[in-house]
């Protein structure tokens, strides 16, 4: 008998929609199976269809909380050494990121973010314009930057506390794995009755493992950009409700 359960369970599962109901009724009138024996429950769990299983992911993806960056009130900089002196600043002025998780769960949290490679600003036109170009970021070639994590450590639970956020970064064709040293700023609700998120963060990276290798000796020594780039930002997520 147990050899016959195990062919019907198989066939069961690979045909559980029409076969299910037939099958059921002759394991119970042929073999004598109570519905409540642990053989028929096997058999029960093996004909839940597609349609509760789908129910049920849906079910609790529905209770996973949803954040949307608010870019007005965000801002993400960064700044490297020229000619191994002073330091340039710039800033990307379009992105866009989701934040999935709560602060019940902030170990389960993700966040996927996209900047446009285009919208980078120094203050200085022609500085900008190659950057944008195949020397640096070949915006046209490859529009956005973008870093999804990959987990959290140390997940904050109050206001002040410092964790990271592991991740992959790609700028380019190329992507490498970063670590955001992380600050949670708070939380709370603005006038319109929307719950909002802060966070700060930082990072450095050395600029040639995403393919940005330009670059030009100067006759003092050394070169005229760095390689090593730091990355800093303060951004706020909008909890997205209903």
């Amino acid at each position: 008998m147990c050899r016959a359960l195990c062919t019907l369970s198989l066939i069961l599962a690979r045909h559980r929609d029409h076969l299910a109901p037939r099958l059921m009724k002759w394991i119970t009138d042929w073999h004598g199976l109570r519905p409540a024996s642990p053989a028929a429950g096997a058999i029960v769990a093996l004909m839940t269809t597609k349609e509760d299983a789908m129910a049920a992911t849906t079910a609790v993806r529905a209770e996973t909380t949803i954040w949307q960056l608010d870019p007005t009130h965000s801002s993400v900089e960064f700044s490297v050494k020229h000619m191994m002196m002073t330091t340039v600043r710039g800033r990307f002025k379009e992105l866009k990121a989701t934040l999935t998780g709560d602060r019940d769960h902030p170990d389960e949290a993700g966040v996927e973010a996209a900047i446009e490679a285009a919208s980078i600003d120094t203050g200085v036109a022609d500085r900008d314009g190659h950057l944008r170009a195949a020397d640096f970021f070949d915006a046209e070639r490859f529009p956005q930057i973008t870093f999804r994590s990959t987990r959290v450590e140390d997940a904050p639970t109050r206001e002040g506390d410092r964790f990271r956020v592991i991740g992959d970064l790609t700028i380019r064709d190329s992507s490498m794995e970063v670590v955001l040293d992380c600050e949670y700023q708070g939380r709370g609700a603005d006038p319109w009755g929307k719950t909002r998120a802060g966070f700060s963060f930082r990072t450095e990276i050395d600029r040639r493992e995403c393919g940005l290798k330009w670059n030009q000796a100067i006759e003092t020594g050394g070169v005229l950009v760095a390689n090593k780039v730091r990355i800093e930002g303060e951004v706020q997520f909008v909890r997205q409700d209903g």
